[in-house]
């Protein structure tokens, strides 16, 4: 597979597609929507390893502890690291969130990111953040506790110039429910 945040970006760009903008967040829903067979692991290994930083956005593979006990969960989260935690790490998981709720709260955390062009870009996010900012009051159903001890394998980080695309990457991998729309409707009852 080749890579396929470049590809991603190149379609946006010869479709006339400016970044970070209403328009091409709408661009990257629709062109997730088409996608089909995004192999996990090759996905991951296109982005480069890196440690749970907090402000960063990663992708991984993970076990939940209490998985038995759970409605439902992903096992292929993408996180933006919030700060660590007892065993771990909080996070918020934006599989949670429908696309149109999932543009919304990335567009509110592009207000907090220390830069939207450089790829070691963070977001200045902690939890005293996100409860008392409107803008992003979307982040109750994806904020997480993450054992390190059951991360399987490593993290790989998304760059900054990738947030977009790997926002609407159809790539959550619930377990327990056959399609992330009941995870969807639980998430507009908790906002």
């Amino acid at each position: 597979m080749s890579n396929l945040f470049d590809t991603l970006s190149r379609e946006a760009f010869r479709a006339g597609v400016n970044p970070r903008t209403d328009e091409s967040r709408k661009w990257f829903r629709q062109r997730a929507k088409s996608l089909r067979g995004i192999n996990r692991n090759d996905l991951k290994s296109e982005l480069p390893a890196g440690g749970s930083v907090v402000g960063t956005m990663q992708m991984f593979f993970y076990d939940p502890k209490t998985k038995d006990t759970l409605p439902y969960y992903d096992t292929f989260p993408l996180v933006v690291i919030v700060g660590p935690a007892e065993g771990g790490f909080y996070g918020l998981n934006l599989h949670y969130l429908p696309p149109v709720l999932r543009a919304k709260m990335l567009d509110a955390l592009m207000d907090i990111a220390t830069s939207k062009k450089s790829p070691t870009a963070k977001f200045d996010i902690t939890y005293s953040t996100l409860k008392s900012t409107s803008n992003l009051r979307y982040f109750k159903p994806c904020f997480k506790h993450y054992l390190t001890s059951h991360v399987k394998g490593s993290f790989s980080m998304v760059p900054a110039p990738e947030w977009e695309i790997a926002t609407f990457l159809p790539v959550a991998q619930f377990k327990k429910i056959p399609n992330p729309l009941i995870a969807y409707k639980d998430s507009r009852k908790m906002i």
